[in-house]
């Protein structure tokens, strides 16, 4: 004999907590893709950062480097 809600007693309440798994998965989700991207994305970082990250990964020499640094603060 169903209840009076039509039967949706207990597939209703699985319904609901699929529905929340799946949101709360959705959020982590998008939490962990932005913690991934980090603050030093190439597309926005400043022509100093992207001129000490060449440098830290060994693209330019010590010379190139720093005539490059002065070109760009004046």
């Amino acid at each position: 004999m169903h209840g009076v809600d039509g039967g949706w007693d207990m597939g209703g309440m699985w319904l609901w907590w699929v529905l929340g798994a799946a949101v709360i998965a959705a959020v982590v989700l998008v939490v962990l893709r932005q913690r991934s991207r980090g603050p030093m994305n190439a597309s926005r970082a400043s022509p100093e950062q992207t001129l000490k990250r060449r440098y830290a990964k060994g693209e330019l020499d010590r010379e190139t480097y720093e005539r490059m640094l002065q070109d760009l603060k004046q």
